[in-house]
C-alpha cells in the first residue's frame, strides 16, 4: 500500500491543527462527494467536530495525544472504507494530503511506518519514538 494511504488518518488529523486545514477538509469532502455523495455533508460536519475536539483537548492543557490517537484510528478506518468503495480514489486522497501537507510546511509525505534502530554501549541511554517524545527525569 502507498505510504501516504497507509497513514492517511495520521496525515489528516495532523493537518487539523495547521493553517492548511481548510484545504485538507475541502479535499476530503470533495472525495466523499464523488465516492459517497449522500454522506459528504455529514463527513464535513464530522471533520469539523473532530478538529474542534482536538483543538479543545490541546487548549485545555492536554497536549491532545489521547484525543489525537482516537481520531487517527477513526479517520483511518473511514478513509480506508471509502477507498474500498473506489480504489481509484487513492490517487485523489494522496494528492489532497500531499498538497495540504506542503501548504502546512511538511517537507515530505507521511510514511507508512517507522523503522528505529539504536545501539548503546556502557551506561548510555537511548530514547526513540516514531513521533513526539517526552522524557521526564526524576
Amino acid at each position: 500500500m502507498d505510504p501516504i494511504l497507509a497513514s492517511a488518518g495520521t496525515a489528516l488529523v495532523g493537518l487539523m491543527v495547521t493553517e492548511a486545514w481548510g484545504q485538507a477538509r475541502e479535499g476530503v469532502v470533495a472525495l466523499w462527494r464523488r465516492v459517497r455523495p449522500a454522506d459528504a455533508d455529514a463527513v464535513g460536519r464530522d471533520l469539523d467536530e473532530a478538529r474542534a475536539e482536538l483543538v479543545e483537548a490541546r487548549t485545555e492543557g492536554d497536549d491532545g495525544d489521547a484525543t489525537e490517537r482516537e481520531l487517527v484510528g477513526e479517520w483511518q478506518r473511514r478513509l480506508l472504507r471509502v477507498l474500498r468503495d473506489d480504489p481509484a480514489a487513492a490517487d485523489e486522497l494522496r494528492r489532497v494530503l500531499e498538497e495540504a501537507g506542503r501548504a502546512a510546511g511538511a517537507t515530505e509525505p507521511p510514511s507508512a511506518g517507522v523503522h528505529l534502530q539504536a545501539r548503546a554501549e556502557g551506561h548510555a541511554q537511548i530514547y526513540q519514538a516514531g513521533r513526539d517524545l517526552r522524557v521526564q527525569k526524576p
